[in-house]
């Protein structure tokens, strides 16, 4: 996950909750991509924080150090090394198909090379681990097509090192902001942080776009079209459910008080995650020793691959026998 600081409830639901059950089946590494921050607009002076505020996220939704591998990115500098090497094997027309690529450079005058070899060092992230399977949204398994098309190339040309890994698609589907339009994030100021108060999350919830036509308190509503009711589906207590749609439908329940249940549904799930995080944020140096004892675990399995991948390349050259035998000047 890139480090734009503090998760919001987009992250929670489209990968973190997810991320949580994962570790309780599977050896899983977790990182937080700060070299993937540096293609768009980021404050060098600010990204420490920004670093250190996901690392507290991740901790306080319940990601488990002595279970999972929680770590920077730019601390295994392995990572940037085999995005290299990958340039040998990824043709340049398959990373210009990329969907995100073409939004995101068709919104600008000049294009770093960056965006393009994005997915590059996103497959590298992936295959230094040899990871077997990948959680993924939706939005996101052209890029991990794109890895497995990669670790086929060149194991083809270089031996069998990489494994294809498998997509885990999460159960939450596409999160829609609270504008009911666009798909929730930080940027487009939708979401709520998943350490704000009640207070705050009341103030951001009470602007959630809902049934448009619903005009009046009474107007019956349509539960399956509004967002809000959506949202109460991954927070509100299930037995509350059925008697929320049924008095939107009906009209005897405004969207109102409708967003009071949602904002108190969200505040009530979220405190045990404030708690833990206010416990890290008094003690920063546990966050960066979790850190440091991640990157630790993962540069030992990042440098098992990597010596099996500059083998299979012929960068081993001391180990090669040599052809020619040179004497001293």
């Amino acid at each position: 996950m890139q480090p734009s600081g503090e998760a919001h409830l987009g992250n929670y639901l489209g990968a973190l909750r997810q991320w949580v059950h994962l570790q309780e089946e599977h050896a899983c590494f977790f990182c937080i991509v700060d070299q993937h921050a540096l293609t768009g607009d980021f404050t060098p002076a600010e990204l420490p924080k920004r670093v250190f505020d996901l690392a507290v996220s991740f901790l306080a939704v319940g990601l488990d150090p002595e279970r999972s591998v929680i770590f920077v990115q730019s601390d295994v500098p392995a990572h940037t090394e085999l995005a290299w090497l990958f340039n040998a094997v990824t043709p340049v027309g398959e990373l210009e198909r990329m969907t995100q690529y073409k939004d995101k450079s068709a919104r600008l005058e000049s294009i770093p090379a960056g965006l393009l070899n994005y997915p590059i060092l996103q497959a590298a992230d992936i295959l230094l681990y040899r990871a077997a399977a990948v959680p993924v949204g939706e939005d996101q398994l052209q890029h991990l097509e794109l890895a497995r098309e990669i670790a086929r190339k060149w194991n083809a040309r270089f031996g069998d090192v990489f494994p294809e890994p498998r997509p885990i698609l999460g159960g939450a589907g596409r999160i829609l902001g609270l504008d009911g339009g666009a798909k929730m994030s930080k940027s487009m100021d939708n979401t709520v942080r998943i350490l704000a108060g009640p207070d705050e999350v009341w103030s951001r919830v009470r602007t959630a776009v809902t049934d448009p036509q619903r005009v009046r308190r009474d107007d019956p509503g349509r539960p399956e079209v509004c967002n809000v009711f959506s949202l109460h589906g991954h927070f509100t207590d299930p037995a509350l459910i059925p008697d929320i749609a049924g008095q939107c439908r009906a009209g005897t329940r405004g969207c109102v008080d409708c967003k009071r249940i949602l904002a108190a549904s969200i505040a009530d799930h979220l405190a045990p995650i404030r708690e833990r995080a206010a416990e890290y944020e008094a003690h920063p140096s546990r966050v960066y020793e979790i850190l440091e004892a991640g990157a630790v675990r993962a540069r030992a399995e990042a440098e098992a691959t990597m010596e099996r991948v500059r083998k299979a390349m012929g960068l081993v050259w001391r180990d090669a026998s040599p052809a020619h035998s040179f004497s001293a000047p």
